[in-house]
């Protein structure tokens, strides 16, 4: 009998991969949830929130989806509540996830934070690329989100990030236009950015908010008060 090892397949080694996420993911329920227990009834309702936050996202890896709904949207009326822009992006993040009735929603809640508060770039690439996941290949909506995407981070980008998330919302722009015309080169780039009114911001970023108030729908299916927060911003 020959004394070689047995080679492990891909498919021996993916279901052995994932049983480790699986484990992993389970470890950081559990450790979450002793945690969420022992918090202190006077302690900082934001690191509470944070703690929900982790939880739902070991919820959602474990496809317990139902379950990081609920929390993820505790977490993210605590956020907001706070003004912590960032995790309730992050939060919205999850809750699209989810994929329940009220997913699309959260993303269109994320996409307007992202894009209205100071946050990092990186999380309006995120929010926005799923806009142009989301919307027909035909649809201007696309278009839109993937220029809205390219403007943040011309506006936002740190000097040593400009380069690298440039070069991804370009190819976002690049995708869509493919998709949308069957643009090709860079001329065509060039000539469909113009038609499409994609150049200027004063045309566009209007547009990204009624593609938002389209995906929303009812105004009273905004989880805040879109005016309140923003007579709250700093003026420039």
């Amino acid at each position: 009998m020959s004394d070689s090892k047995l080679v492990p397949t891909q498919a021996t080694l993916e279901v052995s991969d994932e049983a480790e996420a699986r484990a992993f993911l389970q470890a950081e329920l559990e450790k979450a949830e002793e945690n969420l227990n022992n918090f202190p009834a006077d302690g900082d309702s934001l690191e509470r929130a944070r703690l929900q936050l982790k939880k739902a996202n070991a919820l959602l890896g474990l496809e317990q989806n139902e379950a990081a709904w609920n929390d993820a949207r505790a977490a993210f009326d605590e956020f907001v509540a706070q003004q912590a822009w960032a995790d309730a992006i992050e939060a919205c993040d999850i809750l699209y996830q989810t994929d329940q009735p009220g997913s699309i929603n959260a993303l269109a809640h994320g996409v307007w934070l992202s894009i209205t508060y100071p946050v990092d770039a990186e999380h309006s690439i995120v929010m926005l690329s799923y806009v142009v996941d989301e919307t027909p290949a035909d649809s201007d909506g696309a278009a839109v989100a993937a220029a809205t995407a390219h403007y943040v981070v011309g506006m936002r980008a740190e000097d040593d990030q400009l380069d690298s998330l440039s070069f991804l919302t370009t190819n976002l722009i690049a995708k869509v236009a493919q998709r949308h015309s069957n643009v090709d080169s860079q001329e065509k780039l060039d000539f469909w950015l113009e038609k499409m009114e994609l150049n200027d911001p004063q045309i566009f970023l209007p547009r990204m908010a009624k593609v938002l108030d389209v995906i929303v729908g009812d105004e009273s299916n905004w989880w805040f008060n879109r005016e309140e927060l923003r007579s709250q911003l700093p003026v420039n």
